[in-house]
């Protein structure tokens, strides 16, 4: 039998099993089973001489169906390989199962983490960009969206310690938009919500169905009518605000996004005003937090989130070269780690670029969707 349970595996001896992750790079970076060896499945042939053979392997990937190939021709090698019943996903599911056994002691472990270890990474520049930009004011009624990954899941937290201080009056509504999601990613997003004590509003949306048979920019599509859902689930319960979860690094990348494929220079705002719901405002709390540091204190809970789970993530067609793992975004976190070798700065420089832009040496430039050109005053000095 190629396939083996989470179940059965854990009345094995420790030592005498490897986990091998056949995902790729990006679905790695939300999460891996603790102990595993990152292998992308195009990289197996070549890398079998660096597993033991003295172990059982288990190869896993998303769902369970590209690591039973895997499996086969691990063990026509010689290996004693066995493919991981459902994949990733699956063992997600059992395992929170598990911690939920011990959920007082993992929730007081999470919040103290917060407070104490990650107090200077986290908390204190979740409570910068909050007064830096603005972004919570009194009477606020706060739409905090949650996608289910690290980074929403953490701002969720964050937005909880932050509402003990009390400084003054505002109110928070935890809202989880189910746009398709399969029944184990909702329960995964549902479990972690109860872990971490989370009060979720949960409400559905055709999202996923929508966007299932768009060829060209789905992922670009399916934000776009995310975000519109929010903002009018969020508008129907007293919201006048909604807070997404982006941080630090993904407004470094946007910037170089937009340069090198955009031929313009923007960034991913603090906060917007909604131009479709009137009112309603975007906020982006993590501004300032750094992606690592969100990864760091998952890992130092041992804590296992989404990441896209949709038509097409949720599959094992994210475990393949198919352009989802090659995306514009992984490329440039890709070039920016590359520049930091040479010049350790390079972030930070990125993201006060567009803190720091003279006009007077920029050819042209957009105001309130007017462009306006260095000609237009060039004779006047």
């Amino acid at each position: 039998m190629i396939d083996v349970t989470y179940e059965e595996i854990k009345e094995w001896d420790e030592k005498t099993y490897q986990f091998v992750d056949i995902r790729d790079e990006g679905s790695v970076a939300y999460g891996i089973i603790s102990g595993a060896t990152h292998i992308p499945v195009e990289e197996v042939p070549n890398k079998m001489g660096e597993l033991p053979k003295d172990r059982k392997i288990i190869v896993y990937c998303a769902k369970g169906i590209i690591s039973k190939e895997v499996a086969e021709n691990l063990k026509d090698e010689g290996f004693e390989a066995y493919s991981l019943a459902g994949g990733y996903y699956k063992y997600l599911v059992l395992k929170m199962q598990d911690d939920m056994l011990n959920e007082k002691e993992r929730l007081e472990q999470i919040e103290i983490s917060i407070r104490k270890k990650f107090h200077k990474n986290l908390f204190s520049r979740f409570a910068r960009a909050i007064n830096e930009y603005e972004l919570i004011k009194e009477n606020d009624h706060i739409a905090v969206c949650i996608s289910g990954g690290k980074d929403s899941m953490l701002m969720a937290k964050l937005f909880q310690e932050i509402k003990r201080h009390n400084k003054f009056d505002f109110e928070l509504t935890f809202l989880v938009m189910d746009p398709g999601y399969s029944p184990e990613n909702r329960k995964i997003i549902e479990q972690n919500a109860k872990l971490m004590n989370i009060p979720i509003t949960i409400f559905e949306s055709d999202i996923f169905d929508a966007v299932d048979t768009i060829e060209k920019s789905p992922c670009y599509l399916c934000a776009r009518m995310r975000r519109g859902h929010l903002y009018k689930k969020a508008q129907e319960l007293g919201c006048n605000k909604i807070a997404l979860g982006h941080h630090y690094d993904d407004v470094i990348e946007t910037i170089l996004m937009g340069m090198l494929y955009g031929a313009q220079v923007q960034t991913m705002m603090p906060k917007l005003h909604s131009t479709n719901f009137e009112g309603m405002e975007l906020i982006r709390p993590l501004y300032l937090i750094r992606e690592d540091d969100i990864k760091a204190w998952r890992d130092y809970n041992d804590l296992h989130f989404l990441q896209c789970a949709c038509h097409f993530t949720d599959t094992c067609s994210s475990c393949q070269d198919d352009g989802t793992s090659n995306s514009k975004r992984l490329e440039i976190k890709k070039l920016i780690a590359e520049l930091k070798k040479v010049n350790p700065f390079v972030e930070a420089n990125i993201f006060k670029s567009v803190e720091n832009v003279n006009l007077s040496t920029v050819i042209a430039y957009k105001e309130h969707g007017v462009k306006h050109h260095f000609l237009e005053n060039y004779d006047e000095v």
